[in-house]
């Protein structure tokens, strides 16, 4: 069950890159586009329309929003178009990542706090 679960959680992913791929193609119809830049939005963001700290319907919004909204814009989204969205997405997640490119971006965030922290405790 549990290996079905990993599955399923790695369609949704691969799902959502597609999705957020679609969603800046200019040959997307523009209602596909919009529900496919709103369910990736939403499915990235690290804000949800309903905390996850709140018991049971926190969880809930993610389990029932995402898929329905994964749903609905890959049936708004030409068979052909979509085939083509996946394989860029599937391209995209194969791409290197770079180890110093995240060192970077935590030495930027360090740096950021600290400044906000010196202006705070500078009186």
């Amino acid at each position: 069950m549990l290996a079905r679960l990993k599955r399923w959680a790695a369609v949704l992913k691969d799902e959502v890159m597609a999705l957020y791929v679609a969603a800046r193609d200019r040959r997307t119809p523009l209602v596909a586009k919009l529900v496919a830049g709103a369910t990736a939005a939403y499915a990235l963001s690290p804000i949800d329309l309903i905390p996850d700290f709140i018991p049971v319907i926190g969880l809930l919004d993610d389990l029932i929003l995402v898929p329905l909204g994964i749903w609905l814009a890959v049936r708004l989204i030409p068979r052909e178009l979509m085939a083509e969205f996946r394989e860029v997405a599937a391209r995209i997640a194969q791409r290197p990542t770079s180890p110093v490119g995240l060192l970077f971006v935590i030495a930027l965030w360090m740096m950021s706090i600290a400044l906000v922290g010196l202006f705070f405790l500078h009186d």
